[in-house]
């Protein structure tokens, strides 16, 4: 039996296939290049050693969709295909709602056709809004989304949800995360998205390599250490060896919906971030402070007692591993782009 990864060449999705190929999992992957390259397959194989099927396919396209299913025996699905920046999805809403949702409905579609009914959802820390604490637990429940992005996750949440509610054969985890950031140490994939980035450590990555002149840091004005934004940051490794624990522990669940946090549990500034980017890697990444953006809180901080306690997981890489790591993939990818 395989697992289906959707977006598993973006930059959570490929650390994923990598844990779950070194497990030893049989993987599907499809990915539509949106947001990702196709040399991450690859990339992907290079690190592992080991080959695993791939389909250029849009989640969007029914045909093409079925098409992986009967070509393979899936019997669960990590799910992160969608779009994802937050700046854009304000301007793009349509865009957004259709793309990520109607996407997600084909797939569920899609699944209970082929009676594939084991689901680990890419969610997002965005669902809480802004409740006023400084740590979120699970049990706060979804808020007041404060953007559409953060809006198509939480629909998608509910929809899952009501899906169970319909049909208590579904096991479904959803999984909300903070920020991630790092790479894989090979140095081979990581995150780099295309024009000037809408998170941080990739930006502060292009001025470090002189890509782009100078970090913009939005407001330094907050209740917070130094003003700056504070954030849960989390290396991408560790999310996706949670995402590995999910699936594990779905198979010994009985059929339902579990919701986790994937965070370490402690924040970090915007300012202490771009700091220990320039001491560990020795470099330096000039900075302006530019006035807050629409819709941004002081802190946002994972409980993630619930993942250890239940899944068994808890992060185990520092901030410094993040910095180091992140400036290894893209001194690789400014290597490559140069010569």
């Amino acid at each position: 039996m395989s697992i289906l990864v959707t977006g598993g060449t973006g930059f959570i999705g490929s650390h994923t296939v990598v844990e779950l190929l070194e497990n030893n999992e049989d993987v599907v992957v499809v990915d539509n290049f949106v947001n990702s390259s196709p040399d991450v397959i690859d990339k992907i194989k290079q690190i592992t050693g080991k080959d695993f099927s791939f389909y250029e396919v849009d989640i969007l396209d029914r045909e093409k969709l079925e098409k992986v299913f009967e070509e393979n025996s899936i019997d669960s699905v990590i799910h992160f295909a969608g779009l994802k920046a937050v700046g854009e999805s304000v301007q793009k809403p349509l865009e957004y709602y259709h793309n990520n949702i109607t996407g997600t409905l084909v797939l569920l579609e899609t699944m209970r056709k082929y009676n594939c009914k084991e689901i680990v959802f890419s969610s997002s820390a965005t669902v809480y809004g802004n409740p006023g604490v400084d740590k979120y637990a699970e049990s706060l429940g979804r808020g007041k989304t404060t953007n559409p992005y953060g809006t198509t996750k939480a629909m998608i949440e509910k929809i899952l949800e009501d899906l169970y509610t319909s049909d208590n054969s579904w096991k479904i985890c959803m999984l909300r995360y903070f920020n991630p950031i790092g790479a894989h140490k090979s140095g081979l994939i990581g995150d780099n998205p295309n024009g000037i980035p809408n998170n941080l450590m990739p930006y502060i990555q292009k001025v470090a390599v002189g890509e782009l002149k100078e970090l913009s840091v939005f407001g330094n004005d907050y209740n917070t250490v130094d003003g700056t934004g504070v954030r849960d940051y989390i290396h991408v490794v560790d999310l996706a060896n949670g995402h590995i624990k999910a699936l594990s522990k779905l198979k010994t669940y009985n059929p339902g919906v579990y919701v986790y946090n994937l965070g370490s549990g402690k924040g970090c500034s915007v300012l202490e971030l771009i700091k220990t980017f320039e001491k560990v890697n020795n470099v330096k990444v000039p900075y302006k402070i530019a006035p807050r953006r629409p819709g941004d809180i002081d802190v946002v901080c994972a409980d993630p007692t619930k993942a250890k306690e239940e899944l068994n997981w808890c992060t185990q890489k520092t901030i410094e591993d993040m910095c180091k790591d992140s400036w290894n993939y893209i001194k690789n990818v400014s290597l490559i782009k140069n010569n």
